[in-house]
């Protein structure tokens, strides 16, 4: 199947690519957007992978499913196009990381700055129906995620991948923690936030992770 996705991400993808159930995930999607107001936008469905190839990156961020009110969704999780208000865990987001490296609140949500510093912004799924959060959980998207984690484990060395909640932490079982770091805590939602995520330095901790295994910081 000929996928539109970044080129070394393609390569590194395309046995999944030409699996059952990612032609049936594909027939869905296609579907979905026939039929439903669906976000992200169908040509940015892929765009954490296209701002970022598999060789430049140096530090995941795993998300849930995309926002599902317009205007907000454009395939980088936690990000919002410019212009659009912050939504609660990312102005939480902004909170920890001006505490932890005094960096100034941005003007924009849009974090597609990140992922050209080699931050992968990764949702577990990937798209969603119009105001009805997890609707399209179960189709195959989750396992699609699943692959790209493992292939970034198993084929880079020294990621940081975070993870923020429960089901970011699920997603990321199978990394190697000799390899690679896992900065886990409660996610930026409001709901969980004062219980660890403010505080958690992770932004910091990744940056040091990094400069000792020789690579860039990242310009957060």
């Amino acid at each position: 199947m000929d996928v539109k996705i970044e080129e070394s991400w393609k390569r590194v993808l395309q046995d999944e690519f030409e699996q059952p159930y990612f032609e049936q995930l594909t027939r869905f999607v296609r579907q979905a957007y026939r039929t439903s107001t669906i976000y992200p936008p169908a040509k940015l469905i892929f765009s954490a992978f296209d701002s970022c190839p598999f060789h430049q990156v140096k530090v995941v961020i795993v998300g849930q499913d995309p926002y599902h009110q317009p205007g907000q969704a454009h395939g980088l999780c936690f990000s919002v196009s410019d212009g659009v208000p912050f939504p609660p865990s990312l102005q939480n987001i902004f909170k920890e990381l001006q505490s932890d490296l005094g960096k100034p609140v941005p003007a924009s949500g849009n974090l597609e700055k990140w992922a050209g510093e080699g931050v992968l912004l990764l949702n577990a799924i990937l798209t969603v129906q119009a105001n009805r959060a997890g609707s399209h959980q179960g189709k195959g998207w989750e396992r699609f995620t699943d692959t790209v984690i493992r292939r970034l484990a198993a084929e880079r060395e020294h990621l940081v991948f975070m993870l923020w909640g429960a089901y970011a932490q699920r997603k990321g079982e199978g990394i190697d923690a000799n390899r690679h770091l896992l900065l886990k805590s409660p996610h930026p939602s409001p709901l969980s936030a004062h219980r660890g995520f403010f505080g958690n330095h992770h932004f910091s901790k990744a940056n040091a992770y990094l400069l000792a295994h020789g690579k860039q910081p990242i310009a957060w």
